[in-house]
């Protein structure tokens, strides 16, 4: 079904958005506004075993609606057994999806959230360790900044009671009506990366000693890792205007994708230290020492949000652009040209989610006050790629 991005009215994020922004970003209400991004290279393959070439062309096939009747979806976690954990950006709980029946459990809801604008309750992700700690992290927009906090989930207590207090283990990063990134992961390091976003002041971005406009770094109780670029910083790489994506290949290399301004969107192959170029360079810049994105696109044609990895490829939600990308790899290049899929059939689409093998869940976002939703929205679906 065909839909279009549905505007709002709001008066600060328009002052913010003077230059322009990307229009899922979330866009400022009553402002056409676009994207853009710079990109990077990363390291060689660690294994240092030659790595296989995706076919240029895939394929995506719906395989079931896992659920529906979601309210403003933002981040998704695998729970390890087949169910999902959901975060709702603007009702601020955590949802528990069976992943066979689809059956919705309230966790509860997460205290201190400001959910306004662009923010709210943002990323989750499961400890490391959550096997035997059951500890939930999110990302959340606060009263006075955006922060990442750890929950203790508990299976036992009734719906709606599940979630212990938070303990805070990161704050201090910049918000806004507009720009709070917000994606975390922990990567295959075990450390815990959060992608931010400048917050509309685009001088953050290449100021190192900003938390804005950054991929940080930090240890599962929210200190600077160990290995960091920086000194004693949690900051991985800088440059950045609102980073939304988080994802490694398997040869254990970081990709990002980012909300860009007026022109290009990206997908950025991520190194520890390097400027990606934000608000010097806007996409794929030969000046300046930026690294370049591995692919980019029109604002229209992305918005990009969440990606995963999957069969040699990064699959790239889209919001404004209403379709899921497969950009196949050769290392950190890509090896064929981005290929989309399910334009225009569910709408906006906001996180997307390794499932394991040849499959992803996908998550829609048409129900956050820019899509135009049906009586299913939001879903949770279910695909195999190749």
């Amino acid at each position: 079904m065909q839909r279009r991005a549905v505007t709002a009215v709001l008066a600060a994020a328009a002052l913010l958005l003077t230059a322009g922004c990307s229009s899922d970003e979330e866009a400022p209400p009553g402002k056409d506004a676009a994207a853009s991004s710079a990109g990077a290279a990363a390291p060689s393959s660690p294994s240092g075993k030659a790595e296989e070439t995706p076919p240029a062309k895939g394929s995506v096939t719906v395989v079931r609606t896992v659920a529906t009747g979601l309210a403003s979806p933002w981040g998704l976690a695998p729970v390890g057994d087949g169910d999902l954990l959901v975060s709702s950006r603007d009702e601020t709980t955590i949802t528990r999806i069976d992943g066979t029946t689809g059956k919705k459990t309230e966790l509860g809801e997460v205290p201190g959230v400001a959910a306004e604008g662009e923010g709210g309750l943002l990323g989750i992700a499961l400890s490391p360790d959550f096997a035997s700690d059951h500890m939930i992290y999110a990302y959340f927009t606060s009263a006075s900044d955006n922060r990442i906090v750890r929950m203790l989930y508990t299976e036992r207590k009734p719906a709606g009671e599940q979630l212990g207090a938070p303990d805070t283990v990161f704050r201090g990063i910049p918000k806004g009506v507009i720009h709070n990134g917000g994606r975390i992961a922990f990567g295959p390091d075990r450390m815990l990366y959060a992608g931010t976003g400048e917050s509309g002041d685009t001088g953050l971005s290449q100021d190192k000693e900003s938390l804005g406009g950054k991929i940080l770094r930090m240890t599962p109780d929210g200190e600077p890792a160990p290995g960091n670029p920086f000194p004693s910083s949690p900051v991985y790489s800088y440059g950045h205007r609102n980073v939304q994506g988080l994802a490694w290949d398997r040869e254990q290399r970081l990709f990002a994708s980012e909300f860009g301004q007026n022109t290009w969107d990206e997908l950025n192959a991520v190194a520890p230290g390097d400027n990606y170029g934000w608000p010097e360079a806007e996409g794929h810049a030969d000046e300046g020492g930026f690294h370049n994105p591995v692919a980019q696109w029109s604002t229209e044609d992305a918005s990009p949000s969440g990606i995963a990895y999957a069969e040699g490829s990064v699959w790239m939600a889209g919001l404004r652009g209403e379709r899921l990308w497969r950009i196949p790899l050769k290392g950190t290049e890509a090896s064929a040209k981005p290929q989309a899929f399910l334009e225009g059939e569910y709408g906006r689409l906001r996180t997307v989610v390794a499932a394991g093998g040849d499959r992803l869940w996908l998550v829609t976002s048409n129900t956050d006050g820019r899509g135009d939703p049906d009586q299913q929205d939001d879903r949770v679906l279910e695909l195999r790629v190749s």
